[in-house]
């Protein structure tokens, strides 16, 4: 059973967090989530760049702007998903992992102090370890234990560009 995951990314400051936002996106699309919702705040440029990356390195990651954050959380709910919130004060990841098997999860990264309602209505507040981190580490790690590696593999389809391992140097196949 393919399980949809999407990671909502919350207190994105347009004037400050334009590469960090972008990043969360990279990396879930790398790491296998199916797309990235920017909570509150429309950021054109952000959407753009990530879409921009989908277009050259293909798959089906998708990234939307300005909806409200209770509203995703609440639909996400209705449709039957889990909600996690990525914070170092939650649970190990280790011990959460194996009741989201099956799930669609709904991944909260904040960006900034997260609102209180946030750890309340969470399903499950999952630690990367219990230190100061960064969001874009802990969600890197939380994708990886969800796909256990797998995502490392993916073949992304319509892709116009492709990496080709090389021990030294740089190749990469353009598609025609």
């Amino acid at each position: 059973m393919m399980v949809k995951v999407v990671v909502l990314r919350m207190g994105h400051r347009i004037f400050r967090d334009k590469r960090v936002t972008t990043h969360v996106g990279l990396v879930a699309r790398a790491f296998g989530a199916d797309g990235m919702i920017i909570s509150d705040v429309s950021d054109k440029t952000v959407e753009e760049s990530i879409r921009k990356v989908v277009q050259n390195w293909g798959g089906d990651f998708f990234v939307e702007s300005g909806k409200s954050w209770r509203a995703v959380v609440e639909t996400w709910r209705h449709m039957g998903g889990v909600i996690v919130h990525l914070t170092m004060y939650g649970i190990p990841v280790d011990e959460v992992i194996p009741k989201l098997k099956g799930k669609d999860i709904l991944v909260i990264v904040g960006g900034e102090k997260m609102p209180r309602e946030v750890f309340e209505i969470a399903d499950f507040n999952v630690a990367i370890g219990n230190q100061p981190h960064s969001e874009i580490a802990a969600l890197a790690i939380f994708l990886d234990r969800i796909f256990h590696g797998s995502e490392l593999k993916k073949e992304f389809k319509n892709s116009k560009m492709k990496i080709i391992p090389t021990e030294k140097g740089k190749k990469i196949e353009i598609k025609s």
